[in-house]
């Protein structure tokens, strides 16, 4: 479990697919020397076990299924990834619960400076818009954020200049892949709720 707060932006070392998988080490100077094989760390959200450490660097093998839903695929050496470590059983709590399951990647269709502030709007697939109201919460590339807009096909979030800053949307650009999570009280509340037998 995750909380949506990064702790660090690494720097992909390199991604290499092999007869034993798809392997991704990143270096991690802040982060990685307080971290074990076998702990989890989000990767741009994503829940990923470190299945190698040494110094600065992170190792993790990558599923297909995980390359097929997230952004994972288009990393290269030096792409910048956000970062943080599994919730602690007495850590707090600051943004909103994250289990690191990308539901899926989507575009950034708006990025637009107003004032010191930066709204950020991402297509919104139409099989996961049930799961986004406004003022809910959603995990972009790992970052907890409040929806502030619903629109027809997209949705819109709101930077503060401290969260442009220390995560990897520095660098964001029209068109580029985010990964996505959507609120898991949301999903419950759907499971939870009677399904509508449709009548004929």
């Amino acid at each position: 479990m995750f909380t949506g707060l990064i702790e660090e932006v690494g720097s992909v070392l390199w991604i290499r697919a092999s007869d034993r998988g798809t392997q991704l080490q990143i270096a991690a100077p802040r982060i990685a020397k307080e971290i074990r094989t076998g702990d989890s760390v989000a990767v741009n959200g994503c829940c990923l076990t470190v299945s190698a450490h040494r110094g600065e660097q992170l190792t993790f093998d990558l599923l297909e299924e995980t390359l097929d839903r997230t952004n994972l695929k288009t990393l290269r050496r030096e792409s910048p990834v956000n970062l943080e470590r599994a919730l602690a059983a007495d850590g707090r709590i600051g943004g909103h619960f994250v289990q690191g399951h990308i539901d899926c990647a989507a575009r950034i269709l708006a990025f637009e400076e107003s004032g010191a502030d930066h709204r950020l709007e991402v297509e919104l697939p139409a099989e996961f818009a049930h799961y986004v109201a406004y003022k809910g919460s959603i995990a972009i590339n790992g970052i907890s954020f409040t929806v502030a807009e619903v629109l027809p096909k997209s949705f819109a979030v709101w930077l503060i200049p401290t969260t442009k800053r220390y995560t990897n949307l520095e660098r964001a650009q029209l068109g580029d892949p985010v990964n996505l999570e959507f609120d898991l009280l949301a999903k419950y509340v759907e499971r939870m709720l009677p399904r509508q037998v449709p009548q004929e």
